[in-house]
């Protein structure tokens, strides 16, 4: 018999992509329950075949009828299936087997009491659009948490980086390495899984799809993809982040000589990376749709092309979001990695969506060429420069490998500067802190108006013109019909005045497109950033409490004066590093919106001048 099945969530299929359309409560019948990728083949009652995702729907009973209490999504039941085989092999009896298959029933009742819309790491209903408000601030989590709060009862508890092990669990930043941006795309396996495209829906209009649906949160991009019931990688999926986190690299009782080094100088401004001599950009441009699985689920391939070397590589969506993973993962105790621009299921192959994807794509790539330790890491170098499909997959699992991830970054930074004692390096933890917190909430604000000003600008303003000069045409027609000869060109002036207010709407509701846009792409890249500080700020905090508390293991002999003075220069290699980032962000900060605002201000005075 037939399986069948009951659809959980409305799904719009994408034209010429072989999917199907389904509706919430429709009954589907399965003709093929794992196509692969999380999909499924399945038949509707006017007997469409199409491809449906997984998780959004849940198997019937064999009877046909739907019982609530336990139906089971097709991933469920394709668990409990093997389960249950396995289960009745290993036990030979009847009576066994018939206690674990009530075992199984009662599962199965449980999960789908329990089931809730899928993660964000398979495709989920569309969610509302949310404005920029602090409700889901990251900086309240860090403001609130208390340097006491983590520690064990020894003294010397077992803290990840930055104090997300306390947080609230409605934060994002609950988990995985308590980053706002925390990469949520596959796991790091077969080179297979990353033939998915897909993510959450996003909101419909074309220049605010991640700012307005993802305001509270941190960009995406993001930041942390806020609204989204996401899955997080655990920390002890890579090393370096496993327990016990900032004691690893503040205690560790001789740093290894690692082959790439991170020079730290002293210049005008302060502490700063060296910067390469010659630096280079990417160009990301010529997207094209792919397919895979015989033609049944297509993707959009990008050209990048770095001006150094000018030699073209191509990437998928995918690869992108890997890149930012290895980044996160290894640089994020240090360096604050934005966001990927949001992925979406519908309408990701419309030409509006492409251009806005690849643009937000080329800004992602700018900002990361344009940073010298990023640029010349080798795993961002790997990802532009590989040559065939070979030296990628070993650039690839060797990135993957790689220990010198989280916190112990620090120890291939070299500072070419004094020692710092304690209080100064908790003042330059505390400056970063306050105005990073403070520019946070100044580009929220600006971003909260903008976005008001763009529905304004895009809607009621331009109707209001356009109703001014349909009634001034309307009179003019009027008084036209009183057949008076000495009033024709008054008439064809207040018709001429219609017109004008016409063109006038048609002007107001295109100009955020020449330079509220950049404004706002602009604020909301570095909203990205300032969401990532929070939690290095907490990292540091955290590091200059172990050394606070570092006098009390001394006299219990828990460790040795010397291993004290290591703690406190490995915290001043963490300061040093961090003066570094603050001192390259003032400088890109500075450059940035002085084009931006000046951009922004010459379109607007063109068009004050076109009326």
């Amino acid at each position: 018999m037939a399986t069948k099945a009951r659809v959980m969530y409305d799904f719009a299929a994408e034209p010429g992509n072989n999917e199907l359309t389904v509706n919430e409560g429709e009954i589907i019948t399965i003709t093929n329950p794992d196509v692969g990728g999380g999909w499924l083949e399945g038949r509707n009652s006017k007997g469409e075949r199409g491809l449906v995702p997984t998780d959004y729907v849940e198997i019937l009973p064999s009877d046909g009828k739907d019982q609530f209490s336990c139906g089971n999504s097709v991933a469920d039941q394709a668990f409990l299936d093997s389960l249950s085989a396995s289960t009745a092999q290993a036990n030979s009896s009847a009576a066994s087997s018939n206690n674990q298959v009530d075992i199984l029933a009662q599962i199965g009742c449980i999960e789908s009491l329990s089931q809730s819309p899928p993660s964000s790491s398979s495709p989920s209903p569309s969610s509302s659009i949310n404005k920029v408000s602090s409700g889901n601030d990251p900086w309240s989590a860090w403001n609130a948490s208390k340097s006491g709060n983590w520690e064990s009862p020894d003294g010397w508890g077992a803290k990840p980086e930055g104090t997300a092990a306390q947080r609230n669990t409605s934060n994002n930043w609950d988990t995985a390495f308590g980053h706002p941006q925390a990469y949520q795309g596959p796991a790091t396996g077969d080179d297979d899984d990353w033939d998915e495209d897909w993510d959450e829906p996003k909101a419909s209009s074309p220049y605010f799809k991640d700012s307005e649906a993802t305001e509270a949160g941190g960009a995406p991009r993001g930041g942390s993809r806020a609204g989204a019931s996401s899955m997080k990688l655990p920390l002890n999926k890579f090393p370096g982040f496993a327990k016990p986190g900032m004691e690893q690299y503040l205690l560790a009782k001789q740093l290894a000589k690692p082959k790439e080094k991170i020079p730290i100088i002293v210049g005008d401004y302060g502490p700063m990376w060296v910067y390469p001599t010659s630096t280079f950009d990417c160009v990301v441009a010529d997207p094209r749709k792919g397919s895979k699985m015989y033609g049944l689920k297509s993707y959009i391939e990008y050209q990048l092309t770095p001006t150094n070397t000018n030699r073209s590589v191509n990437h998928r969506y995918k690869h992108f979001d890997w890149l930012y993973e290895r980044l996160l993962v290894k640089f994020g105790s240090a360096i604050p990695i934005p966001s990927l621009p949001d992925k979406q299921v519908t309408g990701r192959f419309e030409e509006e969506f492409i251009k806005m994807r690849m643009e937000r794509l080329q800004a992602w790539m700018t900002r990361m060429c344009r940073h010298p330790v990023i640029s010349e890491s080798e795993v961002f170098q790997q990802f532009l420069n590989f040559r065939d499909e070979k030296e990628w997959k070993t650039g690839k699992r060797k990135a993957e490998k790689d220990e010198l991830v989280g916190v112990m970054i620090f120890s291939t930074m070299e500072p070419e500067a004094p020692d710092l004692d304690l209080v100064e390096i908790e003042q330059k933890c505390d400056a970063v802190g306050k105005f990073t917190k403070a520019m946070d909430d100044g580009v929220k604000e600006l971003l909260t108006v903008g976005q008001e000003h763009w529905k304004r600008c895009t809607g009621p303003l331009p109707k209001e013109y356009q109703k001014i000069g349909k009634a001034l045409q309307s009179l003019a027609t009027v008084f036209s019909s009183s057949g008076y000869q000495g009033e024709t060109d008054l008439n064809d002036a207040i018709t001429e005045a219609g017109k004008t207010y016409e063109e006038i709407a048609s002007l107001v509701a295109e100009q955020p497109k020449k330079d509220l846009h950049f404004l706002m792409e602009c604020n909301h890249e570095y909203k990205g950033f300032l969401g990532c500080f929070p939690d290095i700020i907490g990292a540091h905090k955290g590091a200059i409490e172990k050394v606070k508390e570092s006098d009390k293991l001394v006299a219990t002999s828990k460790i040795t004066p010397q291993d004290k003075q290591n703690m406190v220069k490995r915290v001043g290699t963490m300061s040093y590093a961090l003066q570094a980032e603050m001192n390259h962000f003032h400088s890109n900060r500075i450059y940035d919106y002085n084009s931006v605002i000046r951009l922004y201000l010459e379109q607007q005075v063109q068009f004050y001048e076109t009326f």
